[in-house]
């Protein structure tokens, strides 16, 4: 699917005028400071979460190409605060007070480009910290070794575990400390498990109103749930993930329904529907023919025997005059008919087999089986839905790709996987039915283009009312009208699912995941606590922070296990302590020694 590219209007309101930075007069006294380079949804989040979560200045290297997110760079960090450049020159990076920046942080969508302009900023300025966006993961590993203090990120793959988990509406789950954590809600809440915490109130009149980590009073769960219940909202509890995971793949079919659906899928796929028409009559007049010598009193391997060479042209008819054998006219009937009807066939296999060859030589994927169920129908297949696919296929979920390019770089990936794809550029109605969408339990449109990604969940809708829906959006507005107006979807973002992890990786802190409640994220990160930091010496309570933060278990300094009972909270942190803690963007981005 193509990204939505739409310019702005030059010389508008909404679209600053984007010069090339010629003077330094912005960063002449600072220092310190954070760079983005890249132009795209998870540069546009990711200044906002340097800036906004953690209150760090913060300068854009963006391409020349005015989009709709260079636009938006500019206003969050200012005309004089983006960097155009048509390529990251050594230039550009100067400009940007590279010289004197904490990190630097590499977001195109191009993992060649970012390569090299992360090797000209580390020659440039050997030790600043360099993130790295890469969708090739193996790759990245390598070039985190060799570029000096570097982290390699893939957006794709921090966000495509949500998408998987919304479709499949099974808990998302972050890994800490020797536990799994999961966000439960509703009837899912298992009170008696501990630790037990309060991760979000969410108003059940207004999805879109979420109370992250809110202020309870101290009571039993209880009560607190009671309370929670009482104020009309619904509760949702960060808790130990103990459930199983059972109905991935939906019913299966019977084994017969099986072998009846992959013999249609054969002949589709070796077939075109002019062949099929021809050879399924042929075939129907053959074994109406052998049935009827085959009653005429003849063996069943006589009559085999008898249709068979009549089928190749070898028959031997009766001579005039002299008595018939066995069957008489009706047997010269039938015979008749398989000789002709083998005059057809023979040809026709031929046929199937020269087209079948021809077809696998242009065909590059393949299509949609007729009896698939139960799957999962992937729009977009790029980036993010290339990993989307690759989990659903790890995870033994049937999955249907739908791409409108056909050389977009997903293509390549699901075709060594064996997944099916719809591809060309036909109408989505169209290519959704190709996909099996009226059988399936779930569609997931991670286009890069909100509206085709609401064209796809609406059509798919409108085939399917009971398919399960999930949305890649970026506008947080439209993902609220999705919420509050269609039911069983869920929406997500990849910029707003990656860009905390990127953030983090810029201020040398790790974020160990993100779990989901509706369209906010709550960060699972461990902090440890060093002698020069502002932490050492605080009491642990003071970092539960309602709204913000909240401490979920300590690793004391020389102990191998971590500690989640909640005990002892007024205890002083020390350096050489390990915490876990749960966080919102901006809690996180507020913490202690997190920004110098």
């Amino acid at each position: 699917m193509s990204r939505d590219t739409r310019k702005s209007p030059p010389g508008s309101p909404s679209a600053p005028s984007l010069r090339p930075f010629t003077q330094a007069r912005y960063y002449s006294g600072m220092s310190d400071h954070f760079i983005v380079v890249g132009g795209n949804a998870l540069a546009h989040r990711l200044a906002i979460e340097l800036t906004e979560q953690y209150d760090a200045q913060a300068a854009a290297i963006v391409p020349a190409e005015e989009t709709p997110h260079v636009v938006q760079l500019g206003k969050v960090l200012g005309a004089d605060g983006v960097i155009v450049d048509g390529a990251v020159t050594e230039e550009s990076l100067r400009r940007a007070g590279i010289d004197r920046a904490r990190a630097i942080a590499f977001v195109d969508g191009d993992d060649r480009a970012n390569i090299h302009a992360a090797m000209r900023a580390a020659a440039l300025r050997p030790g600043i910290s360099i993130v790295i966006r890469m969708f090739n993961q193996r790759l990245g590993r390598h070039i985190a070794q060799l570029v000096a203090n570097c982290t390699v990120l893939s957006a794709s793959a921090t966000a495509a575990p949500a998408f998987v988990n919304a479709a499949l509406q099974r808990p998302h789950s972050v890994t800490a400390g020797g536990r799994t954590l999961w966000i439960a809600r509703g009837t899912q809440i298992d009170m008696r498990q501990t630790p037990f915490l309060i991760a979000a109130d969410v108003d059940r009149d207004r999805p879109a109103d979420i109370d992250m980590l809110p202020e309870v009073a101290a009571r039993s769960r209880t009560q607190e749930w009671m309370l929670l219940q009482e104020r009309s909202t619904e509760h949702a509890a960060l808790q130990f993930l103990d459930v199983s995971h059972t109905d991935l793949v939906g019913n299966q079919a019977s084994t017969t329904t099986r072998m009846w659906w992959r013999a249609v899928d054969a002949l589709r796929f070796f077939t075109s529907a002019k062949l099929r028409t021809v050879l399924i009559a042929a075939v129907v007049t053959l074994l109406v023919a052998f049935s009827g010598i085959w009653l005429l009193a003849r063996p069943f391997g006589w009559a085999l025997y008898e249709s068979l060479l009549d089928v190749a042209g070898s028959a031997v008819p009766d001579v005039y005059g002299q008595p018939s054998a066995v069957g008489g006219d009706w047997q010269r009937i039938f015979q008749v008919a398989i000789t002709l009807s083998g005059v057809v066939l023979m040809p026709v296999v031929t046929a199937v087999f020269v087209e079948g060859t021809a077809a696998r030589r242009g065909v590059r994927t393949r299509q949609p089986g007729t009896g698939l169920r139960g799957h999962v129908v992937v729009v977009g297949l790029g980036n993010a839905g290339t990993r989307v696919t690759t989990l659903f296929h790890d995870l033994g979920v049937p999955v249907v790709g739908v791409e409108r390019d056909p050389e977009a770089r997903g293509i390549a990936a699901v075709h060594g996987l064996d997944v099916p794809v719809v591809t060309g550029d036909r109408p989505i109605d169209d290519a959704l039915r190709r996909a099996q969408i009226a059988r399936a339990r779930a569609v997931v449109a991670v286009t890069g283009d909100d509206v085709a990604n609401l064209e796809a969940a609406l059509e798919s809708r409108a085939i399917n009312p009971d398919v399960r829906v999930v949305v890649r959006l970026f506008d947080d507005d439209f993902a609220s009208h999705v919420y509050t107006e269609f039911g069983n979807t869920a929406s997500r973002s990849v910029s707003y699912l990656a860009a905390p992890a990127f953030a983090a990786a810029m201020m040398g802190r790790e974020v160990l995941g993100t779990l989901s409640v509706l369209r906010k994220v709550l960060l699972i990160a461990e902090v440890a606590v060093e002698p020069d930091s502002a932490l050492a010496g605080a009491a642990q309570r003071a970092l539960d922070r309602p709204g913000l933060t909240r401490v979920l278990a300590v690793r004391r300094a020389g102990s191998t296990e971590f500690d989640w009972s909640g005990a002892d909270r007024g205890r002083a942190l020390v350096a050489g302590d390990l915490l876990i803690v749960a966080a919102t963007r901006a809690g996180f981005g507020g913490l202690p020694g997190l920004v110098g």
